[in-house]
Order: structure tokens, then C-alpha cells, then sequence
């Protein structure tokens, strides 16, 4: 596709045209119409004039997808600055990533590492740390543009085989091929249609889980219905595998099986209806039915390990923040569970075990903590960190040895091996990053009042010496939603904003996990609102203290976060000079109708529901709220792929095709549409650099930015 729009670009353009190009009437191509779509919701007529654009395949669809990249290419190709833009995020880009080593039962070490430029990162393994490293597995050579990505891999039991997962273009859909573990020869055994699952071993053969095969030509669009755990018996084809869990009665629940290496009980997780999930586990070795220890899907109910007769579980069963419970084996059921550490300051987020310790995560105003334990719950030190930020923890319960990766906004990803005896942390190895001096940055965390007066943590981080001048340019992120928290990380791509004197902000909106379950439920169903008061705060906030101004400001999110950044700009139009969505949900009163969405409603609620839920989602929806009225917009760059088939392109199609039809001022209303590529995981290198090049340009282009 790139090839095609570059032979369109006919002339070389200057920075005075460069500078008019925010400001030009643009001409918009024509997408495909229907005016006669009109859904009822409860009584409330909804037109849907661009329903054509939710068939992806479609070649009316195509052409306007085709006429669409080439407005979008026509429009950063005239960005001078824009090659240098790209030049110098592939400097920041090329430095050894190497990801933390994990110890396995064949006595070798096994850890990924990225040379610097490499579209995937590969899986070495050495006998020793420090010692030679072989490639055991390079997911570079499975396809000639890195659109083949590992998504798993697990090593079964007695050693003699290693199963790994992949995707192809993006996709949440997955195969799972098997390699010899020894001689890393590839063996017959290959499964299709797999998705949300691991390959969780017994004996010489494994449980997966996976939908029936799609209709063909809707693969990543129809929705997923019937989520299966079969069992694989090695060298035998995938036709022959025994299907082993399904649930007819709900057929929108998944499914996914694990079995603790004992290999004695498999444990079957479901989830998609509720807020948590429901457990059941069967006995492997005495022939027993199934057994429930939750049958509900109230609370999350994570099993963390296996050991000694006794299943670890992490669960907010009566602890908003979560606490540690055990089971036995043999009384596994929910009211048998006895607690093991209690929920305390911070919401617990991990557990695992480590030689005959325990250790257990916390995160407390959206920064990782952990503490060592024994196994009869007693605190036995905290381990203490060099700086704020998230931590990744490897360790196991049949050795001492701990490996810890550290990282926050200005530290990059550096690991650390942990004494268990002791409590001494050694430095084993920090990149380093191209012209990149991390003690420029300093990192500060603030508490700002919403609309409601609900105090809302954000990261702001920027370059020593910035002057509070209500000047200075910001990237203000954030997600809010579905329990997810978003604590400190390093981008090598962000260094490239902070280094241009940019300011980039992350709040911790309601929705996520920052405070446990209360703050989560703070941000759903008709508490979605709080969300985007939460994020027009951060930017009021910004204002307010003379951070920066709306001519400064651009609000970037993706997927629930892409919602986040369309339903703000509808809401506040003023507050921001440029947004981006990306991969964003979009269609609220439909988005339940596509592959998975239907597994969100537990946040969002569905235009079904009832009529008060279905005027909530109406009323804020980013597609139906768009003014028509003259308002200005800010400048807004929509990013999709033509692969996500998990927030499916026809949101962003359908928002950007409005967008552009609405009167909104001049300010451009693009969308850039990646081909081969998905929702984001998995993306190769070479993709990672060209988005953020395109996005860069167009923030820097519409905030009247010049990059040095």
C-alpha cells in the first residue's frame, strides 16, 4: 500500500505550505451510505447512515479505505520535518532490549532479547548467565515482514516438548505449533483457530482453547460464540483432538484450562459475563466429576500456583483491594478457602511463589510495590526498589533464584537479580538509550479534583529547567476502564516528545485499578461519565496551573481509551488543539455486535439492556454526539487496522466518516488505516515506528511545533 501512495506524491512542498496544510479546507472522499438504516433502541430511532462501512470487505468499503489512506498520506507527506521525525525515533529504538531469564526444569536459561530494530524480540536460552546464548526460537523468521508475532510459549512437564502460540497480521486469532525441546526441530502438530488461550500441558499433550472454524470472508468481524477447550494428544492431527470443556447454555463465556504441574487436576476458568470468573476443576488422576469452587462471576478469582496440597488464590472475594487465600486440594470449594495475607493499604496484584517464599505485589497510587513472605503468610521485608515505577517479577518454587525488571518514565527497562536470604538487589544489566541523557527528566505526581471532587492521580513528567509558562506543549493520556491500571513505563518513542520540550501527562482515571474494585466500578455502566470528567480535569488541571494552554494540548488514547478521547472532544471541543483515537470503541449502541464485544458489557452495559442504559450510551457515544453546528474541533488523527478483530475498523470508519461529513471547522479530520496489523499487540518494529511517525508529525504540525 505505501508503495501505491508514494508514487502520488508528486511535488516536494515548502514549510510555509507546510504550515497552511492544519488550516486548508480539506475535500473528504464520499463513503458509502445506507439512509435508510434506523434502529429503535427502547423507542428512540437511531440512523446509522454509514452502516455500509461495517462490512470491511466490501469493495465500496475498500475503495473508500484506499481514498482515505491516500488523503492521509497526501497530508503528512507535505510535514517537511517528517523523514527526520522517523530518522530519529529509529535512533531512540535501536538499543538491546533484553527481557528478565527464567530458570526451567532443564537446568537452562531462557529470556528474549531485541538486538534493537528487530521487528519481534527472540527467545535465547544458555546454561549459564552470562554463558553464550543460543536462539531457541526467532518468530523473525516466520514471516518475511514481522507480521507474525509470539503470543505464548510453555514447556511441558517432562521437558520434551516446547508448544508456542502465534498471530498472524495482528490478529487476537492464534496457532499453536510444537517444537521438539531438545533439537528445536518442528514437529507435525499445528492448531488453528485458537484464541484467548495458553497450551496448558499433561503428559505428551495439552488443553487449548478455541471457537468453532468462522464463516469464511468473516473472520474478524462476525462474533465469537462458543468458547471450546479441547485436548491435544501429540502427533495426531487436530481433527482427532477431544473436546473437553463447553458451555451451550452460555455460549458468550470463555473458557481456559490450567493445569498445575503436578498434572493431577485441570482447572477450567470461565469469564465474559460477569466482573470476575467462575472456577471449576476436575480430578485428573482419581476419575471424579467436576468439582465448582466458584460458580459465579462475581469477583475475580485468580489461582496463582499449585504447591504442597494447597491452590493459591488471589481474589477480591470480600476485599475490594484483594487478598491471598489458599485452598486444599481435596475441599477446593469456595467456602473452604482460608485467608492467607489479608487485603491491605494497597490493592494486592500479584502472588508467587519462590523457593519456599512467597512473594506478593502491590500497587499503591499507581506504583508497583512487593514484599517477601513465608508461606504461612508472615511478612518478612519489603524489597526495596531504586526508584518508583512497575516491576515484573521471575521466580520459581523449585529454586531461590529471583529476577526482578524495574522501569518507570525516565528508566528505561533495567533488571536486577534479588537475594531471598539477604534482600541485596545486583544490577545485571540497563540499556542504554541514543543521545538520550535520562537525568534531563524529572517525574512528579500530582492530585487533581474532578467534577465531582474525587481526587485523581497524574504522572506529569518533562525536561529539568521547563518553565510553567501555560506555553508548553502536552500529551495528556489515559485509558479508564475494565481494571486496568496505568503505572509508569519507559517509551523510547516518548523521548522524542519529552526531548522536544514536551510535557507528557498520565492520569489515573476512575475505571481502572489504581484503588481496587470501588475505583473500577467508579468508571462503568452509568458511572462512565466520571471517566471524562476524570480526563477533562487532567487538561483543566494543566491550564489551570500554567502548565500549558488548549493551543498546546493534545489528548491521546487507544481502544476504551480511543472512546475516552472521542467522548471528551464531543464534550469539550475548547479544551484540546489535537486528538488522537486509536483503535477506538466508538459505537456504543453497537459495539456488543462484534466478535468480542459483547465481553465488555460488564463495563459499558449495552444498548439492550434496558431504555435508562441505552439513553446513557446514546448520550455520550463518540459517533452519534458529534456537533454538526459550526463548533470547532481540534485536529484529529483516527487510527485503526484493517486486522483488529477485537475493536473491529468499523468503528473508527463509521466515527471518521462522520467526522469529516459534520461541520466542525477546518481543523483536519484524517484516519490512517494500517494494513496487516491488528489491535496493536504483537506489532513489528518497523510498524511501531511508522505509526508513531505519522502521529508525531501530525501533533507537531497542528500544535505549531518545530522539532529539533
Amino acid at each position: 500500500m505505501n508503495r501505491i501512495l508514494k508514487l502520488m506524491m508528486m511535488s516536494t512542498f515548502t514549510g510555509a505550505l507546510m504550515a497552511s496544510c492544519s488550516s486548508q479546507k480539506i475535500q473528504y472522499p464520499a463513503a458509502p451510505t445506507d439512509d435508510s438504516v434506523v434502529d429503535e433502541y427502547f423507542g428512540t430511532k437511531v440512523a446509522d447512515k454509514y452502516r455500509p462501512l461495517e462490512n470491511d470487505t466490501a469493495p465500496a468499503t475498500l475503495e473508500w479505505v484506499k481514498a482515505e489512506n491516500a488523503l492521509t498520506e497526501e497530508y503528512l507527506s507535505k510535514i517537511p520535518y517528517r523523514d527526520k521525525i522517523r530518522e530519529r525515533l529509529t535512533q531512540l529504538n535501536n538499543f538491546k532490549k533484553t527481557g528478565l531469564p527464567s530458570k526451567h526444569k532443564d537446568g537452562k536459561y531462557y529470556f528474549y532479547e531485541n538486538d534493537g530494530l528487530q521487528n519481534q524480540s527472540v527467545l535465547y536460552r544458555t546454561d549459564s548467565l552470562g554463558g553464550t546464548p543460543e536462539v531457541f526460537l526467532d518468530p523473525n523468521t516466520l514471516s518475511d515482514d514481522g507480521t507474525v508475532a509470539l503470543q505464548g510459549l510453555s514447556f511441558s512437564n517432562n521437558g520434551k516438548y516446547a508448544a508456542y502460540i502465534i498471530s498472524r497480521n495482528g490478529s487476537d486469532w492464534n496457532e499453536i505449533y510444537v517444537m521438539d525441546a531438545k533439537t528445536k526441530e518442528l514437529l507435525p502438530d499445528h492448531i488453528e483457530w485458537a484464541k484467548f488461550t495458553d497450551a496448558s500441558w499433561d503428559g505428551d499433550g495439552f488443553y487449548y482453547s478455541a471457537y468453532p472454524r468462522p464463516e469464511k470472508g468473516k473472520e474478524y468481524s462476525n462474533a465469537n460464540e462458543n468458547h471450546q477447550i479441547y485436548y491435544h494428544k501429540m502427533g495426531t492431527p487436530q481433527s482427532e483432538d477431544k473436546l473437553v470443556y463447553e458451555d451451550k447454555d452460555h455460549p458468550l463465556h470463555f473458557h481456559s484450562a490450567y493445569v498445575p504441574e503436578s498434572e493431577d487436576m485441570l482447572f477450567v476458568i470461565g469469564a465474559g459475563e460477569g466482573l470476575g470468573n467462575s472456577i471449576i476443576v476436575k480430578d485428573l488422576k482419581g476419575g471424579k466429576g467436576w468439582t465448582v469452587m466458584e460458580p459465579s462471576q462475581d469477583y475475580e478469582m485468580n489461582i496463582m500456583d499449585v504447591a504442597d496440597g494447597k491452590i493459591y488464590i488471589l481474589t477480591n472475594w470480600n476485599a475490594p483491594k484483594n487478598r491471598l487465600m489458599v485452598a486444599d486440594v481435596k475441599a477446593p470449594q469456595r467456602e473452604n478457602w482460608k485467608e492467607l495475607i489479608p487485603e491491605g493499604k494497597g490493592v494486592m496484584t500479584g502472588a508467587q511463589l519462590a523457593g519456599d517464599k512467597l512473594i506478593v505485589s502491590f500497587e499503591q497510587d499507581a506504583s508497583d510495590h512487593a514484599y517477601v513472605y513465608d508461606r504461612d503468610g508472615k511478612m518478612i521485608r519489603e524489597m526495596e526498589f531504586p526508584t518508583f515505577g512497575s516491576v515484573g517479577i521471575s521466580s520459581d518454587k523449585d529454586h531461590n533464584e529471583v529476577y526482578y525488571a524495574l522501569t518507570s518514565f525516565t528508566y528505561p527497562s533495567t533488571r536486577f537479580s534479588y537475594d531471598l536470604a539477604t534482600g541485596e538487589s545486583k544490577e545485571i544489566g540497563s540499556p542504554e538509550i541514543n543521545g538520550v541523557n535520562m537525568d534531563d527528566y524529572v517525574t512528579e505526581q500530582v492530585f487533581y479534583p474532578s467534577a465531582d471532587g474525587t481526587k485523581i492521580p497524574m504522572f506529569i513528567t518533562y525536561k529539568k529547567g521547563l518553565e510553567k509558562n501555560g506555553k508548553n506543549p502536552v500529551y495528556l493520556y489515559g485509558y479508564g476502564g475494565f481494571n486496568v491500571s496505568l503505572p509508569p513505563g519507559f517509551s523510547a518513542n516518548r523521548m522524542l516528545w519529552l526531548e522536544n520540550g514536551g510535557i507528557y501527562a498520565q492520569a489515573n482515571l476512575r475505571g481502572g485499578s489504581e484503588y481496587g474494585e470501588p475505583w473500577h466500578l467508579a468508571g462503568t455502566k452509568m458511572n462512565k461519565m466520571n471517566v471524562f470528567n476524570d480526563f477533562i480535569g487532567a487538561a483543566e488541571y494543566l491550564v489551570n496551573e500554567g502548565w500549558t494552554s488548549p493551543e498546546h494540548l493534545a489528548i491521546v488514547g487507544g481502544s476504551n481509551g480511543g472512546l475516552l478521547v472521542g467522548a471528551t472532544v464531543n464534550l469539550r471541543p475548547d479544551l484540546f488543539k489535537v486528538a488522537i483515537p486509536e483503535v477506538g470503541v466508538m459505537d456504543m449502541m453497537r459495539y456488543h455486535l462484534f466478535t468480542i464485544g459483547w465481553n465488555w458489557a460488564s463495563d459499558y452495559g449495552t444498548s439492550a439492556d434496558s431504555k435508562e442504559m441505552a439513553d446513557y450510551l446514546l448520550s455520550y457515544s463518540p459517533l452519534h454526539n458529534i456537533k454538526n453546528d459550526g463548533t470547532p474541533y481540534p485536529a484529529i488523527l483516527v487510527t485503526t487496522a484493517d486486522h483488529d478483530d477485537r475493536v473491529v475498523p468499523a468503528h473508527s470508519f463509521k466515527y471518521a466518516a462522520t467526522l469529516q461529513a459534520s461541520d466542525t471547522g477546518d481543523a483536519p479530520k484524517l484516519i490512517r488505516i494500517d494494513s496487516k496489523a491488528g489491535h496493536g499487540g504483537g506489532k513489528p518494529m518497523k510498524k511501531v515506528i511508522d505509526e508513531y511517525t505519522d502521529v508525531y508529525s501530525f501533533i507537531f504540525n497542528n500544535l505549531g511545533m518545530q522539532p529539533k
